[in-house]
Order: structure tokens, then C-alpha cells, then sequence
């Protein structure tokens, strides 16, 4: 299994930071490896939300549904991707940091069925991965209000 985990403080409240964040169509405007989320169920975040993510692949690209697991607004979010060969395991908790908020994010991807014996190999790719997405993150969060 890959992890990365990155916390970034923000001047958005916390019912801002959550807000954006639980509604995954975000993602495309800050992990430059999402190419397109289509939401299928919901409008924004929500308990019941589910999204198509589609990601640059090596080959070519891969989607992952996403599913809202449990939603506790303005707190904490789980959602779950999950393609043929790929389960994301993505969690967010939001604190209040004074007049702003400290958003966490913390995922995990692992192959599926006999590919988990490969986890290893996802590690180093992931972690690129993952910086240039908590860098376009940082980027978004202190930017501008929401």
C-alpha cells in the first residue's frame, strides 16, 4: 500500500474548507493527475455523493468511482475509488485553526485481488504523484476566500 499524507493550513473557515473539498468535482482544479470528474450521484459533497475520477494513466487513462464512505461535516470525510485494478482510500479532516482551518489529507492506494503484491512498486510513483497534487492543493486553499 502507497500513503501520503499532507496537512496545509488555510484561511477559509472550516465549513468552507470542508465544503470544497467533500465536493470531488475540486479535484480536478488541483491534482494536475485528474483529467475529469463527472458526479453521478448527489450535487457536491454529500453523504450519498459518488463520482467518476479519471486519471492519467501510464498507458492511458484509469477512472475510479468514487464513493462518499462517511461524511461528518465541517470534520472529517471518507471516500473510496475504485477502478479494476486501483482501491483510493481518501481521507479529509478539517480542524479549526484560529480564523482559519488546517485541512488534512490522507490516501491510500493499493492494487486489487492478486495485484497487492505489487504494493511496493506504487510508493515511489505515488509520492510524485502526490507532491505535485499537494502542491496545486496549497495553491488552492491560501489563495483566494472561497
Amino acid at each position: 500500500m502507497a500513503r501520503y499524507v499532507t496537512r496545509i493550513r488555510t484561511p477559509w473557515t472550516p465549513v468552507e474548507s470542508f465544503a470544497y473539498m467533500a465536493d470531488l468535482r475540486n479535484f480536478a482544479r488541483w491534482d494536475p493527475g485528474v483529467r475529469n470528474v463527472t458526479q453521478t450521484t448527489g450535487d457536491g459533497g454529500g453523504a450519498e455523493s459518488v463520482f467518476d475520477v479519471t486519471i492519467a494513466g501510464v498507458a492511458k487513462d484509469i477512472m475510479l468511482t468514487y464513493r462518499t464512505i462517511e461524511y461528518d461535516a465541517p470534520r472529517d470525510l471518507l471516500v473510496l475509488g475504485r477502478s479494476r485494478f486501483f482501491t483510493s482510500e481518501d481521507r479529509v479532516t478539517v480542524t479549526p485553526d484560529g480564523d482559519g482551518s488546517i485541512v488534512e489529507y490522507d490516501a491510500q492506494l493499493r492494487f486489487n485481488g492478486v495485484l497487492g503484491v505489487a504494493d511496493l512498486a506504487l510508493r515511489p510513483f505515488f509520492n510524485r504523484i502526490a507532491d505535485r497534487a499537494t502542491t496545486g492543493l496549497r495553491v488552492e486553499l491560501q489563495g483566494a476566500e472561497a
